[in-house]
């Protein structure tokens, strides 16, 4: 069965050599041999490992997808265009197609799948959402018979690198990204790690599976971590928590709760202990109760081999006649809590003048607009200010902005942008 790769990147690159490592293998398992006979890449002279032979390689991405003899398209150029020209066509044309692309599912998974769909042929998606964790595929299969009432995951391998140096070394978020830039967990350029657009792609994928509804990635909430300093980390540390980047869906009867942020999670909690560039996700069902995977998020080998579980699944399906088997089962779009109105308690860190009475102005305010405080602690003074962290009980988006804003318009108060929601 021929095989075609677009795109020998990382992910490429991975699963090329997956393919070819475990080759007799994975024939005895599929019941025929997997041949890659066209790979496409844009620039075949930049230097990297394991590079195809000659007669493989190609620089028409268009012509590996009409080529008669492949019956399997993989595509790992990522980004909207042109990669979903060409998944689209291969569809169109009868070919299963294999994909690592985040961005486009969560943007265009709905038009994908549902041509996949009308042509009766498979379209996988696994190395789109958690690197080397079958989450898509237990959502899909595995947990199918459990009304999915939560997902909480850590998604992104380089923020979850960069907030275990910190908290482990100490180190600025800067010393941190540098770090993991020179290792290769960051790219040169990191904004779509670090702002959350990534796990906010993976969320928008698994939430849609989860709940049977398609999750718009605009109706997805995020925020990144660059605001987080190792005095937050230390804060957390000594009330009992880490702070971690977190992806959290939520099938609630008012609607899906869909955001992606940092957050303090109890020292206890299965995902605190997940370090440096792992992912894992928790998943609750109503008749399984939690289910956690857990693996690395990224990296050439960890997601190739997702990509070369997808291939070896088409191919089972091909060769058995049952492409199409597991289709899109999104019913609609879902209905997404706005943010205003979600519920969580708040970790607030800010900066006051030293003078008597301002804590219980600050109180007071809290109270007035309905946020009930949990836990308030005040660092000695430091010349004329004093710094003060207050964790509140649970209380709706817009009730806190509103007590943070009348906070903010004190006089005694020169700063309060410190602000973590609390998870549990």
């Amino acid at each position: 069965m021929n095989i075609g790769i677009l795109g020998f990147g990382v992910v490429g690159g991975g699963a090329y050599h997956v393919l070819n490592k475990h080759a007799e293998a994975i024939a005895q398992r599929v019941g025929c041999r997997l041949a890659v006979t066209k790979v496409s890449d844009i620039d075949w002279q930049r230097d990297r490992p394991g590079l195809p032979p000659a007669e493989v390689r190609t620089d028409n991405s268009l012509a590996v997808v009409r080529d008669p003899e492949v019956e399997i398209i993989v595509e790992c150029i990522g980004g909207v265009r042109p990669a979903k020209e060409y998944i689209l066509e291969a569809i169109g044309t009868g070919k299963s197609v294999v994909t690592s692309n985040k961005e486009l599912m969560a943007k265009h998974g709905a038009e994908v799948l549902d041509a996949a769909k009308a042509a009766q042929v498979d379209v996988e998606f696994e190395g789109s959402a958690g690197g080397v964790i079958p989450i898509v595929r237990a959502l899909k299969e595995s947990l199918e018979g459990n009304r999915i009432e939560q997902i909480v995951g850590i998604l992104n391998g380089t923020t979850n690198y960069i907030l275990t140096r910190m908290a482990d070394e100490g180190l600025s978020f800067e010393q941190a990204l540098a770090q993991a830039q020179e290792l290769g967990y960051a790219e040169p350029n990191p904004e779509a790690d670090i702002n959350g657009d990534d796990a906010a792609y993976k969320l928008a994928i698994l939430a849609s599976i989860a709940f049977g509804k398609r999750i718009r990635i605009e109706d997805v909430y995020k925020e990144g971590v660059r605001g987080i300093t190792p005095a937050d980390i230390e804060y957390a540390k000594g009330m009992g928590y880490v702070v971690k980047l977190l992806a959290i869906a939520k099938n609630a009867r008012e609607g899906a709760e869909v955001r992606v942020h940092p957050a303090l999670l109890p020292q206890a909690h299965p995902l605190a202990a997940v370090k440096y560039e792992f992912n894992a996700v928790l998943v609750r069902g109503d008749a399984a109760g939690d289910v956690m995977l857990y693996g690395r998020g990224a990296g050439a080998l960890p997601t190739g081999t997702a990509v070369v579980g997808d291939i070896i699944s088409v191919a089972r399906n091909i060769v058995r006649n049952a492409t199409g088997r597991v289709v899109c089962s999104c019913q609609g779009e879902a209905t997404v809590v706005p943010i205003s109105e979600v519920e969580a308690r708040r970790y607030v860190r800010m900066r006051v003048k030293d003078r008597p009475g301002v804590v219980g102005k600050i109180a007071t305010i809290f109270g007035e607009e309905g946020v009930s405080l949990n836990s308030v602690i005040q660092q000695e003074s430091r010349g004329a200010s004093a710094e003060i962290v207050w964790v509140t009980h649970k209380v709706a988006e817009r009730r806190f902005a509103r007590a943070l804003e009348r906070i903010g318009e004190l006089d005694v108060v020169e700063q309060a942008t410190h602000v973590i929601r609390v998870e549990e």
